[in-house]
């Protein structure tokens, strides 16, 4: 199987870690649980200037790298590794953040899995000169048989894959989304994840 695996949210707790960011940065307090959108913006009702300053110290090499995995992604991942599955690790983040972010998969024995840096969600150059190391074009040239992802927003990357299975992992963002119909299950984590990849029931 070929296997396409989202960054935040998926490997690593990157909402925890944002929620934490803006009540460092700005006082303003969010339960994760309460945390109802994928856009940060609205998910702590920023201003713009503040928008920019959380995802500017969001993406500095040091805060990335201090972001915690999510239970059981690196087991479930590397079984499938050793198992002859392709896992691809396709990320929203900017090409400026490739490589703590590589970093950060070598930390956490995913050296074997390759991160590819796509434009997801057509965010603002926050980042100077910021850019992505996979053309969408070349991203449609790509085949998996299962996605793991956590935002209803990247669901459009998929329709030219109608056999895909797709794995929705379950957080605050996403559970008031209908999921298209077809072939997508809301895991609750990587073992819903490892079952779900390899066919089971919902």
């Amino acid at each position: 199987m070929n296997i396409y695996v989202d960054f935040d949210d998926c490997l690593c707790e990157t909402g925890r870690a944002f929620a934490r960011l803006a009540s460092d940065l700005f006082g303003i307090n969010t339960p994760y649980e309460e945390m109802r959108h994928f856009n940060l913006q609205k998910a702590f009702n920023l201003t713009d200037e503040q928008y920019d300053q959380l995802l500017v110290k969001g993406h500095e090499p040091e805060v990335l790298l201090s972001f915690e995995e999510t239970p059981g992604a690196s087991e479930v991942i590397n079984e499938w590794i050793r198992a002859g599955h392709e896992v691809s690790v396709i990320t929203g983040r900017p090409y400026a953040s490739y490589e703590p972010s590589r970093l950060w998969l070598d930390r956490h024995a995913l050296r074997d899995v390759p991160l590819y840096c796509l434009d997801k969600y057509g965010r603002e150059n926050f980042v100077k000169d910021s850019s992505f190391s996979l053309k969408i074009e070349d991203y449609y040239k790509m085949r998996f048989d299962c996605a793991v992802e956590d935002s209803p927003l990247a669901f459009r990357f998929f329709d030219h894959l109608p056999d895909l299975r797709v794995m929705v992992f379950d957080r605050p963002w996403n559970r008031a989304a209908a999921l298209p119909e077809g072939n997508y299950r809301r895991c609750f984590g990587w073992e819903d994840v490892r079952s779900g990849a390899a066919g089971g029931g919902r």
